[in-house]
Order: C-alpha cells, then structure tokens, then sequence
C-alpha cells in the first residue's frame, strides 16, 4: 500500500514523525514474519515548503529521525489564496505520478486544505489525522481549512471526544466516511521523546540559565504579530517579566514584525532563535508557566503537566480550558495580564487522561 503523507508546517512534520515510525515498526514486523510485500506500506513524504527555515523545518527531520521528503515543492512566502493554488497544482503533479491508495493530511494549515482538493479532484481516498477540531469561526483560516479538509476526507481520524461530537453535530454521521477516535499523536511523541531530550545538551546551560525559574512564551500568528495587537502583547509580557523571566523563541515573522515595528522587550524578556523539538520540550520541563498563540503547544504544556495561557479568545482544544489546565483571553493588556493572573493560580489534576495512552 503507498501513503501519499503532505506535510509542510512545524506542527506536522511532529504529527508525521509518529505516523512514520509506526509504518517503519509495521514493515519491519511483516518482515520478521516473512509475509507478503504486499502487506507493507511505502511512504511518500512531499513537503510543500510552507515552513522552509533551518530552524522551523529541517532540524525536525533531523531530530526526530522523519524520513526526508521525497518531494520539495518550495511553496513560501505567498498570501493564503496564492500559497493554496499553487500548493494544489504541485501536489497534483505528484498524485499522479505516484497513483497512492491513500492521501494523508494533518491539521489545520494551507497545506492541509492543498492536499485534500488535490486528492479529491483525483477521486483518491484521502485520511485527516486531527480532524473535528474547530474554533466555530470562519473568519479563523485554520478553521476554514480543518472544516472544508473533513468534509472532503474519506477516513476522520479524531482525537478527542469533543472532536467526535463536533462531526456529529455537522452531520457527519451521515456522510460516507469513516470516523475513527484515535487519541492524540502529539501525546505519543511527548511521551516517546521526552527521555530522549533529557539526555542531549541542555539549551538552559546553553543559555546560562540552568536552575532559573521562567516562563516560556511564544506567539506568531498572523493576527498577533500586526502592530496593532503586537504592541498590547509586548506591553503585556514586558509587565509580566517584572514578576518573572520570560524565554521567547522568536518565530521568523515575529522577529521581522518586532525589527519593522521597533518594539522594545523588557530586559528581563530573553528573544532566542527557533528550537527544535527537542529544545523545546526541554524548556516546557523546565517552565514554571507557558504563555503561547499555539494550540499545539498549548497542549504540549499540558502533557508536559504545565498551565498556560493561550493568546486568543478560542482554542480548538476546549477541554483544556474545560477542566482547568489553560486560559483564554481577548488581545487586550488588562485582560491578558487578569487571565494570566487566574492561569497562574490553576491548580488543574494532570491525572486526568484528555489525550490517550502514547499509542494513537
């Protein structure tokens, strides 16, 4: 069987590298069994380009041992109609000259959506992993994306309860496809590589901040890094590192915004370049507090048995604000820095099992 995997931003190439070594203890069982060739599975891996810094795309290929691309399609840089269509035209190309059994896409981003329009125009059977999420607003390009790329798909692999019931409720129970409650692959990689990270070099040792409490930040969304936001956000969190040292790995678009708009962070906020994945569950561990615009990471903290505070007023894992593990808030400094204050004081029961076992 060939899978067709269309990946292109950071959060995918992690969800891929669990898919990829699941295929690899698959094959590798089979042939320990001497069983048929046609009972393994080959993967194709195309990289659309939408994340194509160092930093963001190929140290995760490294790290975290994803077989490289066999297809780099170096679309970046274009607004969202444009990164689409052409996304569409070069996924396309490949689709037919690979013929797959199955198509599979990730999440919420443009390459998402490119991939599953490609693989329906073809009549290809198409799998969403991390499909039912939704932030109930259209006007979100994610959302637009998670929900055109469901209804296109042929297998639903969903993640929690509360994606199930979001299909239910749009009817999809109806439709013919296949929905599958899988658990979360972010919880199996959390899980799978967090012992690894624990023995490679310390970033913290590195920074010279081994044994400092801190809060980890991070924020690059397009909505968060215009000036008119930027500038509440950075005045929020320079007020906030008054109370604690922040750490911000800086996102390439937030380190341009803060250059083009000259905003000053506090002394005691500390800019680094972006981290692997490795670095990144490192500083998690070590983390009294995440503050963050990313719903992945938002459940990292989680998993990493950290609270937080998500930059928007909407997140598509609503059972972590649910049950108390994470905050919300409007881009509004009193609002940010009173949400903080509530997350802050969170005493949530990480017993809780919202995510699965490590086995999706």
């Amino acid at each position: 069987m060939k899978i067709v995997t269309v990946i292109g931003a950071r959060p995918q190439f992690i969800k891929a590298a669990a898919i990829s070594r699941a295929i690899k203890v698959h094959n590798l069982k089979q042939n320990i069994h001497n069983c048929l060739t046609s009972s393994l599975l080959n993967e194709v891996i195309v990289h659309t380009g939408q994340h194509y810094d160092e930093n963001m795309s190929d140290v995760f290929f490294e790290e975290m041992q994803i077989p490289q691309p066999d297809y780099r399609l170096n679309v970046r840089s274009l607004l969202h109609g444009a990164m689409t269509g052409q996304m569409l035209e070069k996924i396309e190309a490949v689709l037919l000259k690979e013929n797959p059994d199955i198509v599979l896409v990730y999440g919420d981003t443009n390459s998402t959506l490119a991939g599953a329009l490609a693989a329906r125009k073809l009549n290809l059977t198409i799998a969403h992993v991390e499909a039912g999420l939704r932030n109930h607003d259209f006007s979100i390009p994610e959302d637009v994306n998670r929900a055109v790329t469901d209804r296109l798909s042929d297998i639903l692999f969903v993640p929690t309860k509360v994606a199930f019931e979001n299909l239910k409720n749009e009817g999809f129970l109806c439709f013919p496809c296949e929905i599958v409650q899988t658990g979360d692959i972010m919880a199996d990689n959390v899980f799978f590589y967090s012992n690894i990270a624990d023995k490679r070099p310390k970033l913290l040792d590195k920074l010279g901040l081994s044994g400092q409490r801190y809060i980890l930040c991070t924020f690059h969304r397009a909505s968060n890094t215009q000036p008119e936001n930027m500038v509440i956000i950075v005045d929020a969190l320079n007020e906030i590192a008054e109370q604690q040292r922040i750490i911000l790995p800086l996102h390439p678009r937030t380190r341009q915004a803060l250059n083009k708009f000259g905003f000053v962070l506090s002394e005691k906020i500390i800019p680094i370049d972006p981290v692997g994945y490795f670095e990144m569950l490192q500083l998690l561990k070590e983390a009294t507090f995440i503050i963050t615009d990313s719903g992945g990471l938002q459940k990292e903290s989680y998993l990493m048995k950290k609270r937080s505070l998500l930059l928007m007023d909407y997140t598509p894992w609503e059972e972590l604000v649910d049950n108390g593990f994470s905050k919300t808030t409007s881009i509004v400094k009193e609002n940010i820095l009173n949400q903080f204050r509530r997350a802050y004081e969170l005493s949530p029961d990480y017993a809780m099992n919202l995510y699965g076992d490590g086995h999706a």
